[in-house]
């Protein structure tokens, strides 16, 4: 009976370890396969990650290329325009006169510490700053020469239809001076444009002229001294416009500060020739292949401008528009000569010569006169007129007139 009864619990505790096994086993197996599961719950997690990071780099790529595309589209239709070319070196010459007067005041500035310190006489201080000045002007003269080649060589191209006016483009937005927004709601349907107006009674223009110029002897052109279509002027500078009347638009006063260039050219083989308190032309004793003069001056004109530029009415409110259809103007000018020079070339065996004098040439320091202005849009008819005499001790009294194109570019 004992050995029964051990049997059947030997029996019992073999089945229940079997179980027990069993059991263990699959809990060992569904341990397992819920790990394996988590594992590849977890690649797909990091492969989905990997997914979303990758679509985000082209997407950011794309917004980067859209991006690069819209200034290509900008620089292409706004930024190549021939107004904002001409504002570029407008700014350039603006820039380089601020520089050059920016070193004159350092320098000046160290002179007076010169002078403070009693290293120096006040003699050789004024002397120091005259120097000093003359320098910084021909300073100027020649980085604003190669500006104006560069402006010259715009103007011509202008001329020819080379380079087209501002035109609009799928830009979204695109601001034109700091008086109009034009902005762009582009889709397959329609395109709007918004414009937004910022009223101003005065606006500033960067003017630049060109054209011939000569003398008037006798109260007469011909048989002038001079050649006709070698002799120029030049002139560039800055001026302010602004409305006289707040409701009419017709009535304008310009004024501003410009650069005035006016060459001279001698026929016949002369050049100037300073005897005394006389200036006056002589033959050359060489073969001259150029002979040119050439004054400049710092003048301030002042005009009074009639502008028939129709006004604008937009959402109840009355805009006033400037150098848009005919323009008239009349006015003067009065000034200071900065410089002047004579400059020849020729050419002796086979060798060219290029030389150049300055000094006042007897030249008149001051320089007043008239000038007048007919013009479409921005660009205009040009005519003044020195009342002041070239040479201020002269016999023969000759008046400088010039004659050529204005552009005032707004």
């Amino acid at each position: 009976m004992k050995s029964k009864i051990h049997e059947y619990k030997k029996d019992n505790y073999y089945r229940v370890s079997k179980n027990f096994t069993i059991y263990l086993a699959l809990l060992l197996c569904l341990f397992a396969s819920k790990m394996v599961a988590q594992e590849d719950r977890k690649e797909q997690i990091n492969e989905r990650k990997e997914q979303i990071n990758e679509r985000k780099e082209q997407i950011k790529e794309r917004k980067e290329q859209i991006k690069e595309k819209r200034k290509e589209v900008v620089a292409k239709y706004v930024d190549n325009s021939f107004e904002s070319k001409a504002k570029a070196i407008a700014d350039k010459i603006e820039n380089i006169t601020k520089e050059e007067k920016a070193t004159l005041k350092s320098e000046v500035e160290a002179v007076n510490v010169q002078l403070e310190n009693g290293s120096i006489t006040k003699e050789q201080a004024d002397a120091k700053k005259k120097d000093l000045a003359q320098a910084r002007a021909t300073i100027i003269e020649n980085r604003i020469a190669v500006a104006q080649e560069e402006l010259k060589d715009l103007v011509q191209q202008k001329v020819n239809g080379k380079i087209a006016d501002s035109k609009t483009t799928d830009s979204s937005t695109v601001r034109i001076g700091k008086r109009l927004v034009l902005t762009y709601e582009n889709d397959s349907v329609k395109r709007k444009k918004h414009y937004e107006y910022r009223e101003r009674r005065t606006t500033s223009q960067f003017v630049f002229a060109l054209g011939l110029n000569n003398v008037v002897t006798d109260g007469s052109v011909e048989n002038s001294d001079f050649k006709f279509a070698g002799s120029r002027f030049y002139e560039w500078g800055f001026s302010y416009n602004s409305r006289l009347f707040k409701n009419d638009n017709l009535l304008h006063l310009k004024y501003g500060a410009s650069v005035m260039y006016n060459d001279l050219r001698p026929t016949e083989n002369r050049v100037f020739a300073v005897n005394g308190n006389q200036t006056t032309l002589q033959t050359s004793t060489i073969d001259l292949k150029s002979s040119r003069f050439r004054n400049v001056y710092l003048v301030a004109p002042l005009h009074l401008e009639f502008d028939f530029t129709k006004k604008k009415e937009k959402d109840g409110k009355t805009y006033f528009r400037t150098h848009e259809r005919l323009r008239f103007g009349i006015g003067g000018y009065a000034g200071v000569r900065i410089k002047s020079k004579q400059k020849t070339e020729y050419k002796i065996d086979d060798i060219d010569y290029d030389e150049k004098a300055k000094g006042d040439f007897n030249a008149s320091n001051f320089i007043y006169g008239l000038s007048t202005y007919l013009g479409y849009g921005e660009t205009s008819l040009y005519l003044k007129y020195d009342l002041n005499p070239i040479f201020q001790d002269n016999v023969v009294k000759q008046n400088n007139i010039s004659l050529g194109v204005r552009f005032d570019f707004n």
